[in-house]
């Protein structure tokens, strides 16, 4: 006898290896498969090659899992001591990176006819870089040791604390709250944080020790249950389940990060790929052709303004020429939190489920190939040794000249 649940299990089954087939292509090609993955979903959405109803359902909560498990491994490299340093010494180029990047997603969104709100939520869509992304283009290359590596990650940093204050006020005005619960939602917010992150500088050796576990199955269910409650019940609260996750991430210090990271990866895998399935499969597919040439204007500017930010901040930390090509490069790359923030706005205007998906795949490609090859696209401008070593040659030869 044939049940829904068989289609079910036979749809998603499907799925999973075709997502296995992209990965393996994505691999041999040496680009990253999340932007790959949302082209499965635009593929099996609307007005894509197949539908699959039956399994949007499993799909959407796989995704909230999916973004979840990605903030608490984003979290996770970073302490609390690490993040307030960072934070002390990239402040300026913090605001650097909001000034040159927010401008031109909200600028297209009000030249496009967009509502302020969703401009406001474009803006956030070209503001905030890929930190999962980008943190596994550094580890794929083999730069976690450059010089210009803890810039970068200051960057990111600041962008995604930046979502603690940004995706509460969107949220709350979006779902129709008023000034004031719009406000306590912000308080409530920033309070939380802080006081995760006190008890995280003070006491995050203390609360690792306990949570550690010699069993792995144990650690594994404590790591995942204690992230979704307290994902779960910042969603409650009007926060960021995403942020919730990232600063539960940050909490942890010690022996239990590099033990949680070897177990949670594969899950973090498998459900970051369903999430970028479900927000392509959320995409009408017949909208991209309308969209197509913003997200290719809008994407051309981010990687002039992303390049631009990476630089400046690069050359505040005395970093030589091919580091700051290689800051602004990694940079360019967006992806989750893009996507994230997208997903908030497609009910209130389908084009920009549409853009974001244009916007995110053509960036993040581009920005993996230029990264990757930033070293032999840099530019040698000859140094004051060089200059002076090849006057003196230069001179050397129009004396041999004149002689003969």
């Amino acid at each position: 006898m044939h049940t829904a649940g068989d289609l079910f299990v036979i749809e998603l089954g499907a799925v999973v290896l075709v997502l296995a087939i992209v990965a393996r292509l994505a691999r041999r090609v040496g680009l990253p498969a999340l932007p790959l993955y949302l082209m499965v979903g635009l593929a099996l959405g609307d007005g894509g090659l197949v539908e699959l109803p039956a399994s949007e359902e499993f799909i959407e909560v796989g995704a909230e899992i999916g973004v979840i498990l990605m903030l608490l491994m984003l979290g996770l490299e970073f302490s609390a001591h690490e993040l307030i340093d960072n934070v002390r010494r990239s402040t300026l180029a913090g605001i650097v990176d909001i000034a040159l990047n927010f401008p031109p997603g909200f600028i297209a969104g009000l030249l496009l006819g967009f509502d302020p709100i969703v401009a406001v939520l474009l803006g956030g869509v070209t503001y905030i870089s890929s930190s999962g992304i980008v943190a596994k283009l550094v580890a794929d290359l083999d730069r976690i040791g450059n010089h210009e590596t803890s810039v970068i990650l200051s960057v990111l940093v600041i962008e995604d604390l930046a979502m603690v204050l940004y995706l509460p006020i969107v949220s709350g005005v979006i779902f129709g709250g008023s000034l004031l619960s719009t406000t306590v939602t912000v308080i409530v917010a920033l309070l939380v944080v802080i006081a995760v992150l006190a008890a995280a500088y003070f006491l995050g050796d203390r609360l690792s020790a306990i949570a550690l576990s010699q069993s792995s199955e144990a650690l594994l269910l404590t790591l995942l249950g204690g992230t979704l409650l307290f994902a779960g019940i910042a969603g409650r609260l009007n926060l960021s389940t995403a942020v919730g996750a990232f600063v539960v991430g940050i909490a942890l210090s010690g022996d239990i990060v590099s033990h949680a990271r070897g177990l949670l990866l594969p899950l973090r895998n498998l459900f970051a790929a369903v999430f970028f399935v479900f927000f392509g499969l959320q995409v009408d597919l017949d909208l991209v052709p309308d969209v197509a040439v913003a997200a290719v204007v809008i994407a051309a500017v981010t990687i002039a303004t992303k390049f631009a930010t990476g630089w400046i901040a690069a050359s505040r930390a005395s970093i030589g020429k091919p580091g700051r090509v290689r800051t602004g490069a990694a940079l360019i790359a967006h992806g989750e939190f893009s996507i994230v923030i997208a997903e908030l706005g497609i009910s209130r205007e389908s084009d920009l489920g549409a853009l974001a998906a244009t916007y995110v795949i053509i960036l993040t490609l581009i920005g993996a190939v230029f990264y990757q090859f930033s070293d032999s696209l840099t530019l040698r401008v000859p140094t004051r040794h060089h200059r002076s070593r090849w006057q003196r040659t230069s001179r050397l030869v129009q004396g041999v000249r004149r002689r003969s």
